[in-house]
This record gives C-alpha cells, sequence and structure tokens, in this order.
C-alpha cells in the first residue's frame, strides 16, 4: 500500500515532445519510451517497479510553464554532471548544486527547453 502523500505518477508539459525528449535523454543519458495514448503522445522516464517515474506529454489542455509546481528528479550521480549537460542541451540552469541540511543531499534547479521549472535531486 502506498503512503497518501506519496507521487505515483508525474507528466511534464512540452510543445514539442520530439525536442523535449532530446533534451531530457541527453540530460540524463538515458532513452525515454515513446509512447501514443488517448489523451496525447508521451515520452516515458525509464524506471525500474516500484520506483515513481512520469513522462513527457503533448496533449491538448497540457501547456509548459515556469510557474507552476516543481517536480524534483532523483539521481543516483552528483548533480554538477547533470547541471553541466543543462545548457549544452538547450535549457538553462536556475539554481546550481544547493546542499541541503542534516546531510539530507543535494538539490538545483533548470529550466527545460520547453520553459518548465524543473527540479534535481541526489544523496552526493
Amino acid at each position: 500500500m502506498l503512503a497518501e502523500n506519496v507521487p505515483a505518477w508525474f507528466e511534464i508539459p512540452t510543445r514539442d515532445l520530439d525536442r523535449a525528449t532530446r533534451f531530457y535523454e541527453t540530460l540524463l543519458g538515458a532513452e525515454l519510451i515513446r509512447e501514443d495514448t488517448q489523451m496525447g503522445k508521451m515520452a516515458v522516464f525509464p524506471a525500474r517497479i516500484p520506483h515513481v517515474t512520469g513522462s513527457l506529454v503533448q496533449a491538448e489542455g497540457y501547456r509548459p510553464d515556469a510557474q507552476g509546481m516543481v517536480i524534483y528528479l532523483n539521481l543516483r550521480e552528483d548533480l554538477t554532471q547533470t547541471l553541466n549537460r543543462v545548457e549544452p542541451a538547450g535549457g538553462k540552469v536556475l539554481m546550481g548544486k544547493t546542499e541541503l541540511p542534516d546531510d539530507m543531499g543535494f538539490f538545483a534547479q533548470f529550466q527545460d527547453c520547453e520553459g518548465n521549472r524543473v527540479g534535481l535531486f541526489s544523496q552526493t
């Protein structure tokens, strides 16, 4: 049973799914899984069950926005490596690697190629 306040899925809006897919594949060094669904086109972030994952979405009613909720992607590597790939891939670093208190880890934020504000988290 899942805890009540734990995310189960996330969706990042896109205007150009191909461009956004290339951006995140370059940023994360992972191949996203393309799907056409009843609601629209998706590119799903790979993950092993039971881990939370989500997708990029190009569909009616989805609009990229830097002012809404921020999703944090959990990385297994030092954030610096990923942040160094943001701008060459077409994004912009908004907040560099920042240490959290009590050895909780590190976070950063960037704007993706679609205009979304997205966060990164890592223990190192």
